[in-house]
């Protein structure tokens, strides 16, 4: 399958440059400039749900208690009406694994699109940019305050823009620790300064990385920090829809004067004007080609879009694309791959909903009496000794009726009734007898079965063995 050529466009390394480079390169600061434009407007409405779910979602309530609560010290992860625990590890597993075909799948067939609507770090970057412009003004202004000598609107600018970097930095760190912590009591915890060791450090550690990946690094986590970036070239096709430059339409680019026929001064579309490096957050030119670093966010596709309208041009000089599409060539949306990445993500769906759905709220192991394989009773039975070790993953305490078969005249010698409160671990010993009059051979496979007396549905069955004497011959 023909994959589509990322461009090295790193400084000091053009085409036929020998020199030497460093691998990672001083950071110079991008100055994005506003604009308008449709792609913007979606990324808004994408990053606005999800600020607004990050932000409120820890203060729902659930039942009487927080709906989405990972309280670690009791290893209990509520979302919702649903409790899970540790031995539900593997459905967090299996979460991950449809997440990643997921964004393998949208990769092959739009790009980045995760990066450039969803992915947090460019969700708070461009909050952070909004941040900045109010406060410093546009590129322009930003610039030239830039370099400015410090003066007091040059420091009462500066200082609006970090103390407002730091309140969005300080309430991300809030909304996350309240998911981890109930926030109802945190955030009043906060401004009392009654929080505990391990609140502070997290609360103190999240401010400062929002504060330092948002604020100060921003591209630099894609490029340098984000494995995502670098692998993401293998994936591309050339039918998958990426944001490019079309070099039949725009070359050779140059300025000239509105109304002028650009074609016979013998010119392209593209008036070089450069507010498409102007807009991009990571401060590439598409006109460069495809490059790791572009995030496919849509900037440049906006802002391009506004100039052609400005010029009495057609849109899309700057458009999402396929490779085949820039050529000439037919695009198939519909490919081996793609199909492949579908059907393999709705079986893993299908499998972990049906998995969810069918979720028994309860937890039975059995652990056989490791001390002796049998003892014999007083009465002269045969009896085995186990560990039932139960945990109610529901919210609500509930009664269990314990019964045992898969030996005719096998009895519980125990209670079979046993109360466990919501959430409770309990380690609850049993006893079998059996008359060894009855024993046909030295072990048997028997089923335990545990159900909850108000909810028959809440029922778990597991396999163990009985074991007796060996049959005399």
């Amino acid at each position: 399958m023909n994959q589509i050529p990322v461009k090295d466009v790193t400084p000091g390394k053009g085409a036929g440059d020998q020199q030497s480079y460093d691998l990672y390169a001083k950071r110079e600061h991008i100055y994005v400039k506003y604009y308008k434009g449709l792609f913007k407007n979606l990324r808004i409405i994408s990053g606005a749900m999800m600020l607004v779910m990050f932000y409120s979602f820890s203060w729902l309530q659930w039942d009487g208690r927080q709906a989405i609560l990972f309280d670690l010290p009791n290893r209990q992860f509520h979302i919702f009406g649903m409790t899970f625990w540790p031995q539900d590890f593997m459905l967090l597993s299996w979460l991950l694994i449809i997440l990643a075909f997921t964004l393998f799948f949208v990769t092959v067939f739009a790009g980045r699109l995760w990066c450039g609507y969803a992915c947090p770090q460019f969700v708070w970057t461009w909050l952070f940019i909004w941040a900045e412009r109010i406060t410093e003004g546009d590129r322009n202004k930003r610039m030239k305050l830039d370099k400015t000598p410090m003066n007091k609107e040059k420091a009462v600018r500066k200082a609006a823009k970090h103390l407002l970097w730091l309140f969005i930095a300080a309430a991300s760190a809030i909304a996350f620790v309240g998911y981890f912590s109930p926030i109802r009591e945190l955030v009043p915890n906060v401004f009392a300064f009654e929080l505990g060791p391990w609140e502070m450090w997290w609360l103190a550690f999240f401010t400062v990385a929002t504060y330092g990946n948002a604020g100060w690094l921003r591209e630099q986590v894609c490029i340098y920090m984000c494995p995502y970036a670098r692998f993401q070239s293998v994936m591309f096709d050339q039918d998958t829809l990426i944001i490019s430059y079309d070099e039949k339409r725009g070359e050779p680019r140059g300025s000239r004067k509105r109304g002028i026929d650009y074609k016979d001064a013998g010119l392209g579309e593209c008036i070089d004007c450069g507010n498409c490096v102007h807009v991009c957050p990571v401060g590439i030119d598409i006109r460069d080609g495809l490059q790791y670093e572009c995030v496919a966010c849509g900037a440049c596709v906006d802002a391009c879009d506004d100039i052609m309208d400005r010029m009495n041009y057609p849109r899309g000089l700057i458009r999402y694309t396929t490779e085949h599409s820039l050529n000439g060539k037919k695009t198939r949306l519909l490919r081996p791959r793609l199909i492949g990445y579908f059907v393999a993500l709705m079986a893993m769906f299908t499998a972990f909903a049906y998995t969810l759905y069918n979720r028994v709220p309860l937890e039975v192991d059995i652990l056989r009496d490791r001390g002796q394989l049998y003892t014999t009773t007083p009465g002269g039975l045969i009896e085995n000794v186990y560990t039932l070790k139960l945990a109610n993953k529901e919210q609500e305490a509930h009664q269990y009726r314990i019964s045992v078969s898969g030996i005719e005249g096998l009895t519980l010698a125990t209670d079979a009734i046993v109360s466990i409160d919501a959430g409770e671990l309990l380690d609850y010993p049993i006893r079998l007898h059996m008359n060894p009059a009855d024993l046909e051979r030295a072990n048997y496979d028997i089923e335990l079965t545990v159900e909850a007396l108000d909810d028959p549905s809440i029922s778990v069955t597991e396999e163990n063995r009985f074991i007796g004497p060996a049959p005399s011959r």
